[in-house]
């Protein structure tokens, strides 16, 4: 017996059918999402590229964008702020902000694969201050590589 299934809402920029976010596999976790035009993204430099996707996701949901592990390996392109985050609220036309960390330039062809996106359902959390001291952890407050080599 499977999850139980939600329907995500989207809307197409005209011209864009054939980017209608896909699963590649049926059991892949991410839909991919699909330049809507060509571009260059010279090396060491990021752009924000189109997709023709509108999505209206429901109350307690997330997309999550996420690079191809493929375009990060292969070329040293990936997503600048992954995983972004787009929230139910927003109708705006969903952009994937691209970083090319590789040597030499990429080119981006209308209908290539350039990310992927996940949508997550959210817990309802309320964040509730506290005077004093929090509950003690087996961490405490190590930060960043406190739990790596020594």
């Amino acid at each position: 017996m499977g999850a139980k299934m939600t329907d995500i809402t989207f809307r197409m920029e005209e011209n864009c059918a054939d980017l209608i976010p896909c699963r590649a596999h049926e059991e892949d976790a991410g839909f991919d999402l699909r330049a809507k035009e060509d571009s260059i993204l010279e090396a060491g430099k990021y752009a924000v590229i189109p997709t023709g996707l509108f999505l209206e996701l429901p109350v307690g949901f997330e997309a999550q964008v996420r690079p191809r592990s493929g375009l990060a390996a292969k070329f040293g392109v990936t997503v600048l702020n992954a995983p972004g985050t787009i929230d139910a609220g927003y109708r705006g036309e969903v952009g994937v902000i691209l970083i090319n960390h590789g040597a030499k330039a990429f080119a981006i062809h209308r209908g290539e694969r350039i990310a992927q996106m996940v949508i997550q359902s959210l817990p309802a959390v309320r964040m509730c201050e506290v005077k004093g001291p929090l509950l003690e952890s087996s961490r405490g407050s190590g930060g960043f590589g406190s739990t790596g080599q020594k």
